[in-house]
């Protein structure tokens, strides 16, 4: 019987880059998107994730267990801590789009870069992060970096200006760490944009990586 994967995203943007990645990774899985950008929209005006919104997305995950999925990913850094949370209550595996790419970070490097556009989003990417090291039994030190103005240029379409000013931040960053990790799926496209010359050390995102876990994830269910 084929298997299902839900994708719960906060931004409708997100919804073609994971279903490229879905179709191309594992083709033969059915696939289905929640979307609620008021999840996002709301930490961000709160400056933090309120317990209101970690219910909201408890919900979410329940309906999505309900409506058939035999594996959830939450596409959204922003609320991971939420997806933590209520992990335990699913009977079905529910996963962060960010932890392996925490993983690979923290197998490769000591000293970690964690780079993003929003604050509410770099605080918990870099808590993953050290959880992270600390099931595998090593010792990081965590590098954040905030990219001002680029959250806000992406909001109002200007997409040429937040991958300017992310691209400078990463590059600069690069310089002080021995890998990178970029906090919010988003911003996986700069690396496209950039030279391989320019890539001195390794930099992760979550978007594919996120998949290949899922996929993993459905295979385990076989």
């Amino acid at each position: 019987m084929k298997k299902t994967l839900a994708l719960i995203h906060t931004g409708t943007f997100l919804v073609p880059v994971f279903e490229r990645l879905v179709q191309e990774v594992m083709p033969g899985v059915s696939l289905f998107n929640i979307v609620d950008e008021s999840l996002l929209k709301n930490t961000i005006a709160e400056k933090r994730l309120t317990p209101l919104t970690a219910r909201r997305l408890a919900g979410y995950i329940e309906s999505a267990e309900e409506a058939g999925a035999d594996v959830i990913m939450v596409t959204c850094s922003s609320v991971g801590p939420a997806v933590d949370a209520a992990r335990p209550f699913a009977a079905v595996p529910v996963l962060r789009v960010d932890q392996a790419m925490a993983d690979q970070a923290v197998r490769v490097g000591r000293r970690i870069g964690v780079i993003a556009t929003l604050s509410t989003t770099l605080k918990p990417t870099a808590d993953l992060v050290r959880a992270r090291a600390e099931v595998q039994g090593r010792d990081v030190e965590i590098v954040e970096k905030l990219c001002d103005g680029a959250f806000e240029a992406v909001a109002a379409g200007d997409g040429a200006t937040h991958d300017r000013i992310v691209a400078a931040a990463l590059r600069e960053l690069m310089t002080q760490v021995d890998a990178v990790v970029l906090a919010q799926a988003s911003m996986a496209r700069v690396v496209d944009g950039l030279a391989e010359e320019e890539k001195t050390v390794p930099i992760f995102t979550s978007p594919r990586l996120g998949v290949e876990a899922a996929k993993a994830a459905l295979e385990e269910l076989n």
